[in-house]
C-alpha cells in the first residue's frame, strides 16, 4: 500500500453512516430508549454505532432543540462503566475528543505518557492544529503548557515539538541528497559517537514528512548497517525512547502501529480499555478495516474475536458493532 494512504483512507472506514438519514427520527428513538424507568441500552447502540460523527453532532442538535437536554449528559445520566465511556467517546467531535484525551493524560494522576504518544505521533498536521485549537475552547488552557508542566527533559522537547505541527506536507518527489543528508545526521548523532545527540534525532523525525522519513531510514540503515529502529532502542530509553519508536512506526505503516496497540490493550491479562476504545473510535471512519487486516497478521485472531472474548454485555455489542462484527 502507498504510505500515503496510511494518513486518511476512505477505503478502511468501518462505520459508513446512515444514506438515508434523517436526525430527528433517531433523536426521537435515543429520547425514548432513556425515557421513564430503565434504559433500552440496544436501541442507543444500533443507533450510534451506525452513524458517522458528523451525523452524530446532527442526532445531538435535534435532541436539543426537540427535547431541551444535551444528548452527552442524558447518555451520561443513563449508562455506566466502559459501555458509557465508549458511547460518550462517539460523541465527541474527533478533535475535542483527541483534546479531551490528552486533557485526561496530563490532568489525571501521573501522566499517560501512551496516550500522549499515540495521539501526537499518529495525527496529521492539521489534525495537531485543530486539537490545539480544541483543547484551548474546552479547557481554556494551552495544550503546550500543559504538556511542559507535565513532562521533563527530551521527551517533553519531541511532544512539544510534534506539537508544533512543523512536519513537510507530503510530496511525491523525495530530495535524495536531503534524504542522505539527514541520514547521515542521524549517524553522526548517534551510532557514530559516544553519547547521542537526541535534538538531532527529534529534529529529524518530528519535521520532515512520512517519505521523506522513508527515504532517510533506508540510507541510514546502509550507513550504520542497522536499521533505525535498532539504533533508537540503544540510544535512547524510556518515554523518549517509545515515543521515537512510534513515529517510526507510523510513518512505515500507521495500520500496523494501530493493530500493535489494539493487540497489546486485548492480551495480557486485563484489558486496557481506554486505548481499545480510543483506537476503535478514532479510526473507525479512517481506516480501521486496514488496521484489523494488519491485526489479523499479528494476532492470528480476527480484532472482533478477540474484543469478543476480553469483553461482554452492552459495551461488547457496541465495539463490535464498531469493528464489523467479522468472526
Amino acid at each position: 500500500m502507498a504510505w500515503w494512504k496510511g494518513w486518511h483512507d476512505e477505503d478502511g472506514s468501518a462505520v459508513k453512516g446512515s444514506l438515508q438519514f434523517d436526525p430527528d427520527p433517531d433523536a426521537q428513538a435515543l429520547y425514548q430508549a432513556m425515557k421513564g424507568c430503565g434504559t433500552n441500552e440496544q436501541a442507543i447502540i444500533d443507533i450510534l454505532t451506525n452513524r458517522t460523527n458528523a451525523q452524530r453532532q446532527q442526532i445531538a442538535k435535534s435532541f436539543k432543540a426537540h427535547f431541551g437536554k444535551d444528548l452527552i449528559e442524558s447518555l451520561k445520566s443513563e449508562l455506566t462503566g466502559k459501555f458509557e465511556r465508549l458511547i460518550i467517546a462517539l460523541m465527541y467531535p474527533p478533535s475535542k475528543y483527541d483534546a479531551k484525551e490528552l486533557h485526561d493524560a496530563v490532568k489525571g494522576i501521573g501522566t499517560s505518557e501512551g496516550v500522549i504518544i499515540e495521539i501526537l505521533a499518529s495525527r496529521t498536521k492539521e489534525q495537531i492544529k485543530n486539537i490545539v485549537k480544541a483543547y484551548k475552547e474546552e479547557y481554556d488552557s494551552d495544550l503546550e503548557e500543559d504538556i511542559k508542566s507535565d513532562t521533563s527533559g527530551y521527551f517533553e522537547q519531541i511532544l512539544v515539538c510534534l506539537l508544533q505541527g512543523e512536519r513537510d506536507d507530503p510530496r511525491f518527489y523525495v530530495d535524495s541528497e536531503l534524504a542522505l543528508q539527514d541520514a547521515q545526521t542521524l549517524y553522526a548523532a548517534g551510532e557514530k559517537i559516544r553519547g547521542t545527540d537526541e535534538i538531532q534525532f527529534i529534529t529529524i523525525l518530528c519535521k520532515r514528512s512520512a517519505i521523506h522519513l522513508l527515504k532517510v531510514f533506508d540510507e541510514y540503515e546502509k550507513l550504520a548497517g542497522k536499521s533505525i529502529e535498532d539504533s533508537i532502542k540503544s540510544e535512547t530509553h524510556g518515554s523518549l525512547e517509545d515515543a521515537m519508536l512510534a513515529i517510526v512506526k507510523c510513518t512505515r505503516n500507521i495500520h500496523c502501529y494501530f493493530a500493535e496497540r489494539l493487540y497489546h490493550a486485548l492480551k495480557g491479562a486485563g484489558t486496557h480499555d481506554g486505548t481499545l476504545i480510543r483506537v476503535i473510535v478514532s479510526r473507525s471512519e479512517i481506516d480501521l478495516k486496514l488496521i484489523k487486516a494488519e491485526f489479523l497478521k499479528i494476532a492470528n485472531k480476527s480484532l472482533s474475536t478477540m474484543t469478543a472474548g476480553d469483553t461482554s454485555g452492552d459495551y461488547k455489542t457496541a465495539l463490535l458493532n464498531l469493528c464489523g462484527n467479522d468472526q
